[in-house]
């Protein structure tokens, strides 16, 4: 008679040694090092071409406004372009030109100003014939790094190192155009 044989099975032990987990740890915070600034740079990029956006939509809805109000010119305020409230209708106090968040002067990391340092100019009539309009990052460097900033010639104008303050009523001043 043959004797079974016994077969003894040797243990191995099942998971990761500390080195390289350690590996895995490193490779993974050198791919976060490269891809999170890349992502806040994309995010202020969205964001500097939403305010663009946002100032050619105010550019049309100033526009349009003088076109519908000519007896009262250009908004000089963001308030005046909105939506109006409740069941009121539109008219020259809320035209309706533009959505509640930009009447509100805050979109997408940007602050929103019209007029800029009061540069809306009336007629002795009381017709608006001009307007600034003003757009900052809310937390420079963080929503956006540029200024910008447009007039009735339609010209979006940008300063990449500080606040814009317009030359005078429909003016942006010397900025660079985008």
């Amino acid at each position: 008679m043959k004797k079974a044989k016994k077969h003894t099975k040797k243990h191995s032990k099942k998971g990761f040694s500390l080195i390289e987990l350690l590996i895995v740890v490193a490779i993974i915070l050198i791919i976060a090092a490269i891809a999170i600034p890349n992502l806040l740079r994309s995010r202020i990029a969205a964001n500097e071409a939403s305010a663009v956006g946002s100032l050619r939509t105010l550019n049309t809805a100033e526009v349009t406004y003088n076109t519908t109000y000519p007896s009262a010119g250009f908004a000089c305020t963001l308030g005046v372009l909105g939506p109006p409230s409740g069941t009121t209708s539109v008219s020259s106090a809320n035209a309706g030109l533009i959505d509640s968040n930009l009447a509100g002067g805050v979109k997408s990391g940007f602050s929103f100003t019209l007029p800029a340092s009061g540069a809306c100019t009336q007629t002795a009539t009381g017709i608006y014939t001009t307007y600034d309009i003003t757009a900052s990052p809310v937390s420079p460097g963080v929503t956006g790094q540029r200024y910008f900033c447009t007039d009735p010639s339609g010209v979006i104008q940008y300063n990449g190192t500080t606040q814009i303050q317009p030359a005078g009523a429909g003016q942006c001043g010397n900025q660079t155009p985008i």
